[in-house]
């Protein structure tokens, strides 16, 4: 007799960032979530000069930072904050 095994399921949210730089010609949401790799979530601007992008993670802490035009911003809306390897901080989101 075969025994089910059940996969436990993970509950995924959906997550939207934004950043308002009406002035960027391109901006990229960068984090461990994604392996802080550029091709993986390009961010839109909308008609207001809003960045956004959508991604959906399960429950947990991830660090981020945006990459615009080159260089690296921190999020200004969200206040949490880590020093990473390089000597600067990146913003860290918990996600429940």
């Amino acid at each position: 007799m075969q025994r089910k095994i059940e996969k436990e399921k993970i509950t995924r949210r959906r997550v939207t960032l934004t950043l308002k730089t009406p002035k960027a010609n391109e901006v990229i949401l960068m984090g461990d979530f994604n392996d802080w790799n550029a091709k993986r979530h390009p961010m839109k601007k909308n008609k207001d000069g809003v960045w956004e992008k959508r991604v959906m993670l399960p429950p947990g802490r991830y660090e981020y930072k945006f990459l615009v035009d080159g260089q690296w911003w921190t999020d200004p809306k969200n206040e949490e904050t880590c020093y990473n390897c390089f000597g600067t901080e990146n913003n860290v989101m918990f996600i429940r």
